[in-house]
């Protein structure tokens, strides 16, 4: 993870936040906190409420040393902004355009997960109106976004439901016309963060009110109760920290990443670890994952914003 180090105190660094996806107010809050540490770590970061009609000009006119992309979500996370920074010439922290495009469209990223032998959940993508109208594969099953991050539109469909999600009629601004329908994993929510090349450590996840990882747990302060280094055993732990290298390569990350994973085991049953999907913008708020897995691994705040801007280049 050896990396070039630019001088804070002649280095500016824009933090891009907010956008106009449906994961604005956590990209608002991880643009906060990244810029908080920013500052503490001596950078002349300047904090940027991204308008669609108004990036490119500020961006432009500002001309700063380093884009440090805090946006989540469409437009912010799929490769649309890399390719903004790559137009106009100004290196920026996370991945590419490719590896983000790819990342964000789940079910094109298992392609190249199943083809790195990482086990995935079997899915099928099915028109919005057929999901809502009848069962896509025998419950239990998950319903989600093609492209959408934070759990944001995700629906378990259970036998206790009485039905598919006719809901997810009403959502079609955050499904567009066709949805991801994927068996369902039970078990426990493990998470893993990939710091360059290196894989840190996993996190058992607990969610106190819903059962699973959805929205409020993971942004809700108490929302959710990590347990770090999670207790698994050893050649499982190493398998999904392997699995996390794996997958950042696989779709061709840069900087930092996170993975999700169920992992159902059950008593009785051979253990089943299922990589869900990487995450090449992960959360930077006071609740999220990857400060607390790079603090266990000795890198504060500071340290690791430090480091991504020091990562932040062209060409990604």
């Amino acid at each position: 993870m050896n990396t070039p180090r630019r001088n804070p105190e002649q280095t500016t660094v824009a933090v891009l936040m907010g956008g106009w996806s449906a994961e604005r107010k956590v990209s608002l809050a991880s643009g906060e906190a990244c810029y908080g540490a920013l500052r503490r770590a001596g950078f002349n970061a300047i904090m940027v409420d991204v308008k669609r009609e108004t990036i490119h000009g500020v961006l432009t006119e500002m001309r700063p040393d380093v884009v440090f992309n805090a946006l989540h979500g469409k437009w912010g996370e799929d490769g649309c902004a890399a390719a903004l920074f790559e137009t106009i010439g100004i290196p920026y922290t996370h991945s590419g355009v490719r590896a983000s495009a790819v990342a964000m469209h789940k079910e094109m990223s298992k392609v190249l997960f199943k083809a790195a032998g990482i086990p995935v959940a079997e899915s099928k993508l099915v028109d919005l109106e057929a999901a809502a109208e009848d069962h896509a594969m025998p419950v239990p099953y998950v319903v989600k976004p093609v492209a959408e991050g934070s759990s944001v539109g995700v629906h378990i469909v259970t036998e206790a439901k009485n039905g598919p999600p006719k809901i997810i009629l009403e959502q079609r601004d955050i499904f567009g016309d066709r949805v991801m329908v994927e068996r369902f994993i039970p078990g426990r929510e493990l998470t893993c963060a990939v710091m360059g090349d290196v894989a840190l450590g996993v996190i058992d996840i607990v969610s106190k009110a819903s059962g699973w990882y959805d929205y409020q747990s993971k942004y809700a302060p108490g929302g959710s109760q990590h347990i770090l280094p999670a207790d698994l055993p050893v050649e499982i732990y190493r398998k999904v920290q392997l699995h996390a290298l794996q997958a950042h390569q696989a779709l061709g990350c840069k900087g930092v990443s996170r993975s999700d994973f169920r992992l159902d085991d059950a008593p009785g049953k051979e253990p089943e670890l299922i990589l869900l999907e990487t995450n090449t913008q992960p959360g930077m708020t006071g609740t999220s994952l990857v400060p607390e897995l790079a603090a266990h691994a000795g890198h504060s705040f500071e340290e690791l914003v430090t480091w991504m801007v020091n990562d932040a280049t062209l060409d990604r």
